[in-house]
């Protein structure tokens, strides 16, 4: 979950991408503490393992306050492969791990916090700050749609240890994406099902050691889904919770809308997709959604509907009511922006994946009430 606060309005500047290089440790630690520097602290850095998996999908910062003594800590960047080596949808099994105050991996030497036994690591990654990460899946054998599976949630420690897999033919029938609403000893997770149109909220007990699900409800329904040939599925997919008014927003990438879900952590009974808050034409099948420090949402466009060649790969920033704000392209070619994150604090508050690169992407946006007029 990310928490919305009182930062100025999110730069996600066009420059992004003639500023990303391969920054040494010491090269960031010599501009982290200066005001003046006019170029973002960034990070580019490839997300392929040595078992060659590609086609990265979901991306989710560790927060801050999160359990020490793991393999991960707060500040870092995970990221799910949702395809094998051979490029293969639905088959990949790694999520990868990036320290943002250490060198970018090049291709082939990401390192690896968890290897799956359940293949095609979708874009359903969270992570809770007792010391736990959420990740979902949705399997092919081949790499088509006519072999996918319903998938499931696995949960796993800070050491990268898988502890449990939890399934459910309905409430969790191809879980795409998920986010987080983290209370510490217990949590909400949204998920959206891509399989069967779909969002189910689970509730969980969080200790130390464990956590179990105390219940899972269907809270909306409706939302387009289809095969398709070049995307595999398109369905319902990036979800941002608002604790504060208890509204689940929704990315239907087929529908190619943005949808507000009210009493999302309340209610019991299934809304037929909520309200269309944004419809704008910039939105070409959107995929990952996130909320920015700002408030504002970031939604990853996939291009998988309503595509242009003039407008590939967008990262689009809206208001949560409707109004549109900014637009920046992630690469030159169309279906490369998929998963996202925004953190409030960190030395890195920004990240972003290129499918077409098999990168990610890690900033520092600076707040721009703070910045000094040019």
């Amino acid at each position: 979950m990310i928490i919305r606060g009182r930062m100025g309005s999110l730069l996600l500047p066009g420059m992004l991408g003639t500023v990303l290089g391969f920054w040494a440790a010491n090269a960031l630690a010599e501009v982290s503490d200066s005001d003046e520097a006019f170029i973002p602290r960034t990070i580019n850095s490839s997300t392929i393992p040595a078992n060659g998996d590609v086609n990265p999908y979901g991306v989710a910062f560790v927060p801050d306050g999160f359990a020490p003594g793991g393999s991960i800590s707060s500040g870092d960047v995970l990221v799910s492969n949702f395809n094998n080596g051979n490029n293969l949808q639905g088959t990949g099994t790694t999520i990868i791990q990036l320290h943002p105050d250490g060198t970018p991996a090049p291709p082939g030497t990401a390192t690896t916090f968890f290897t799956s036994s359940l293949a095609g690591l979708s874009t359903a990654l969270g992570v809770l700050r007792a010391g736990f990460v959420i990740v979902g899946n949705v399997p092919t054998t081949d790499g088509t749609s006519a072999t996918i599976g319903a998938g499931a949630l696995q949960l796993i420690d800070r050491h990268g240890k898988w502890l449990a897999t939890w399934s459910d033919p309905q409430l969790l029938d191809g879980p795409w994406d998920l986010t987080v609403d983290d209370h510490g000893s217990w949590a909400r997770v949204f998920v959206s099902n891509v399989l069967n149109g779909t969002v189910t909220r689970l509730t969980l007990a969080v200790n130390a050691h464990n956590v179990t699900v105390q219940s899972r409800v269907s809270i909306a329904k409706g939302f387009s889904h289809a095969p398709n040939a070049a995307a595999l599925v398109l369905g319902p997919t990036g979800l941002a919770y608002d604790a504060q008014s208890d509204t689940l927003f929704v990315a239907s990438t087929a529908d190619n809308e943005i949808f507000a879900i009210d009493q999302a952590g309340t209610r019991n009974s299934q809304s037929n997709r909520g309200r269309v808050v944004f419809a704008g034409s910039q939105l070409r099948g959107p995929l990952a959604l996130r909320f920015a420090p700002n408030g504002h949402l970031l939604a990853a466009n996939g291009d998988a509907v309503n595509a242009d060649v003039t407008h590939p790969s967008e990262i689009v920033e809206f208001t949560t009511h409707g109004q549109f704000v900014r637009e920046y392209n992630v690469d030159a070619s169309q279906g490369g922006a998929f998963g996202l994150d925004a953190a409030a604090h960190g030395l890195f508050n920004y990240a972003v994946i290129d499918d077409v690169t098999n990168s990610l992407t890690v900033t520092e946006v600076r707040d721009r009430s703070r910045a000094d007029p040019f």
